[in-house]
């Protein structure tokens, strides 16, 4: 792999030749805060002074530890080297998301990365498979299911001829990766400042400063709140509302626990149903992180500490942390001069993984909107359209693994009972039907991960697009065959993902995390 350097800030910290510098004031660390700071240090235009203010007395929330394929583009284009991140961050490789229960308690299937199958003609390549009905399993055809079911993983298995199908992800140390990310941004000339904010002063763009226990002011041009749940700057001084979709997704607790590891390294999130919710298991370099997902209406928090704990593959190294939320987003991310990112922004459970995702688009799509002069209306409006459209999109995917059930217990009976949007009905009604899938421009979510999960919650077509017929049986069967052998073979091509971590990315400070 090639190596890449970090990159020079664009322009020294707090001036720049062409004019007097502006200033963007970031209030929070954590994930979404050092994520940010690092991303802008390196993007934003020249002339911007860019302060981070956190304290060391506030703790964040670290669930975030599985990540989905497109934090690889926001690393790469930080010119951070992925080895050196990996083993910073104590990091392992994840192919997909796999969930057991969810159809029962002896139901699996793997929303795998990657492609599945080959292409042909006009038709995608899961209406041949669907109208074949040969009896194959639709992640026979995916090389990342294969390798994900072998404990197998390499970033490049050979033969480059040919398309290998994969693409990853990450599990890694969520603190570890802000610390990681804080390094990178203070030497890409991020001002990191101390403090804990007591007030927020309010200015005629929306606020003006923060002041802080101290009594010092950061007076900015442009903030982002990175607040955490409590959304100091854009819930409590801007009064932007929150969006209640609880009933909708209706789990509002969560607890966390890490442990030994132990057993094998799988390159996969497990995610499990459990009788009023669901459990999470990501392992990492140096222990496993655990966590379940639960409605407070249908289960008690010592049954779900109880759940939690026997479901461990270790001797749990801290007590169960706990977390309360209410899934929703703010009604409006940016107003006046202030952007929300992270839990100030909203929160929906990590089913998906999402969570540090919808940072990194929230900060892409900041820096898409960069005002040069005074903040324009137009632009808040449409960055709040386009953040309430990926929003909902996310909602609907996770609404789909609670609706399309089929365990038997109180809380799954009402989950496929529910009412769900009119968008995902559509969207259910039409792949029932003949196997289509829209994909709304700009969506996070491929075709290939609705199917994945409609196949996998027990959704089947009736039928198949009209265009798959265009293929004779005979040239189906073969299409069919050579995906089969071809996502074998490059599952087989590759190590065991234990091995090819500790050649490429090992740890080298173990003494660091081992808390």
């Amino acid at each position: 792999m090639t190596k890449a350097s970090p990159p020079p800030h664009p322009a020294p910290s707090g001036s720049d030749p062409d004019g007097p510098a502006r200033t963007l004031v970031i209030a929070g660390g954590g994930t979404a805060g050092w994520m940010a700071a690092a991303a802008c240090a390196r993007f934003a235009p020249r002339g911007w002074r860019i302060r981070l203010v956190e304290s060391e007395a506030i703790g964040t929330v670290g669930v975030g530890e599985a990540t989905i394929p497109q934090l690889r583009l926001f690393n790469h284009n930080l010119g951070i080297d992925e080895d050196r991140f990996v083993a910073e961050t104590a990091g392992t490789f994840k192919l997909g998301i796999r969930f057991d229960g969810w159809s029962g308690d002896n139901s699996r299937y793997l929303h795998a990365f990657g492609s599945i199958g080959r292409a042909a003609g006009l038709a995608p390549f899961h209406q041949f498979w669907l109208a074949a009905r040969d009896g194959s399993s639709l992640w026979d055809h995916s090389a990342g299911a294969q390798a994900a079911a072998a404990l197998r993983f390499a970033r490049d298995p050979g033969r480059p001829e040919l398309p290998s199908g994969i693409a990853w992800a990450f599990h890694f140390d969520a603190g570890l990766y802000a610390a990681f990310l804080r390094r990178h941004a203070e030497h890409c000339g991020v001002e990191r400042i101390e403090g804990r904010i007591v007030e927020v002063t309010p200015g005629a763009q929306g606020i003006a400063a923060l002041v802080l226990a101290d009594g010092r002011c950061v007076a900015g041009d442009l903030f982002i709140d990175c607040t955490g749940f409590r959304a100091r700057l854009i819930g409590e001084a801007l009064g932007s509302g929150y969006e209640n979709w609880s009933a909708y997704l209706p789990c509002d607790r969560a607890l966390a626990v890490p442990n030994e590891r132990a057993g094998l390294l799988a390159p996969f999130t497990l995610a499990t149903a459990d009788r009023a919710g669901w459990r999470w298991r990501i392992p990492l370099q140096h222990r496993t992180g655990n966590g379940i997902v639960y409605s407070s209406a249908h289960m008690t928090d010592d049954a779900a500490v109880a759940a939690l704990l026997a479901g461990l593959d270790g001797r749990a190294l801290a007590d169960p942390q706990p977390l309360r939320f209410v899934t929703g987003r703010r009604s409006s991310a940016w107003v006046g001069n202030c952007v929300a990112l992270g839990l100030a922004a909203g929160f929906m459970e990590p089913l998906e993984s999402t969570s540090i995702h919808l940072v990194q688009s929230g900060i892409a799509r900041l820096l898409e909107f960069w005002p040069a002069g005074p903040i324009a209306e137009a632009d808040r409006q449409a960055y709040n359209r386009l953040t309430e459209a990926e929003w909902t999109g996310i909602r609907d995917f996770l609404i789909l693994h609670y609706h399309a059930n089929s365990r038997p217990e109180p809380f799954w009976a009402e989950r496929r009972a529910a009412p769900i949007p009119d968008t995902l009905a559509r969207r259910i009604a039409l792949f029932r039907a003949s196997g289509r899938i829209v994909r709304e421009k700009g969506a996070l979510f491929t075709d290939l991960a609705w199917l994945q999960v409609m196949l996998g919650q027990g959704i089947v077509p009736a039928s198949h697009a009209g265009m798959a017929d265009a293929l004779a049986p005979a040239d189906r069967a073969e299409l069919l065959l050579a995906s089969r052998r071809h996502a074998a073979a490059v599952a087989a091509r590759m190590p065991d993902h234990a091995a090819y971590v500790a050649a490429h990315c090992a740890r080298s400070r173990p003494q660091e995390v081992a808390a």
